[in-house]
């Protein structure tokens, strides 16, 4: 499977599919996943456009296209929880991912991302981050914080998890009808759902269903520089449930860096790599087309076997 490039990379710099998509077809990519950052009418253009510029969506990143009720630059894909306790919230998280699962559907792509809720308390991993970058990871105040951080949110989760797992069942269901499948992502903020465990928990009860695991390794080695997991506790523990990942590299606990950007190892992924397995380069700005290209090239050589 060719390597995909997201639109999250240059989407909110144009209001016109047509221009977005020309800079990603000049940049020698063929293959593409939508981000959540583009309007209906964006969608449209790209369904109108993609067999002319021989394009093909591979993937659709959740919510895709935006909520009615958001602008661009503030539909994020945690605007609506499908773990929420309000019944209105979820509903709205349901709706707007069935409408995803239908421009996958119509684009011919394979797999929408999902971000599956969150526990809802105050986070602390900016916290944990701020002390990081201040070279405070091995001090008491940070394990302290760590610590008070996992206790909280362990007990309280579990009902979040019944509602993402509620959530996950109508929407396994709709995916089927539609011949999609689904990707739950592993997350940045560790409030967030699933954490590892709970990843372990959803493919569990969804075993020969339309969900797989959709592995982010920017994700990941944060995760891992904050002490929380092993980017290699992802890929060992569910590697065989993967169906695509997001490839960016990350700069002391920032991600969404251009993949030859940072000192993460790519090659880590090539065992858990299946010929149909979807590999989606998501570089944000300020990544520059130079850097795209390289990191372009960079992981066709680490993945092809040339280094």
């Amino acid at each position: 499977m060719p390597l995909a490039l997201s639109t999250s990379w240059n989407a909110l710099r144009y209001a016109k599919a047509r221009d977005m998509l020309f800079e990603i077809s000049k940049l020698g990519f063929t293959d593409l996943e939508l981000s959540f950052n583009l309007t209906p009418l964006m969608v449209s253009e790209i369904a109108a456009l993609k067999e002319k510029l021989k394009l093909k969506v591979r993937s659709v990143h959740n919510f895709c296209p935006i909520p009615d009720e958001f602008q661009r630059k503030d539909a994020l894909p945690d605007c609506y929880s499908i773990s929420s306790f309000d019944k209105e919230e979820r509903a709205q998280a349901l709706k707007y991912t069935k409408r995803t699962i239908d421009t996958a559907s119509l684009l011919g792509a394979q797999v929408v991302i999902l971000h599956c809720g969150r526990v809802e308390m105050e986070d602390q991993t900016r916290k944990l981050i701020d002390l990081y970058d201040r070279g405070l990871k091995d001090t008491e105040s940070y394990r302290l914080v760590k610590q008070e951080f996992l206790r909280d949110r362990a007990s309280i989760a579990t009902p979040f998890l019944d509602y993402t797992l509620s959530s996950l069942e109508e929407l396994n269901k709709y995916a089927a009808e539609k011949s999609v499948y689904l990707g739950v992502e592993n997350r940045f903020y560790y409030r967030e759902i699933p954490n590892l465990e709970e990843l372990g928990v959803i493919l569990g009860e969804f075993k020969s269903s339309r969900i797989f695991y959709w592995h982010d390794t920017g994700h990941a080695r944060v995760m891992e520089n904050l002490g929380f997991y092993a980017q290699q506790d992802y890929l060992e523990l569910y590697g065989k449930a993967m169906i695509g990942a997001h490839i960016h590299n990350v700069i002391g606990c920032r991600d969404h860096q251009a993949p030859a950007s940072g000192d993460l190892d790519f090659s880590m992924l090539k065992p858990y790599l299946k010929k149909e397995t979807l590999k989606v380069i998501e570089a944000h700005q300020p990544a520059t087309a130079k850097d795209i290209k390289n990191s372009k090239e960079l992981l066709e050589r680490i993945f092809d076997g040339l280094i």
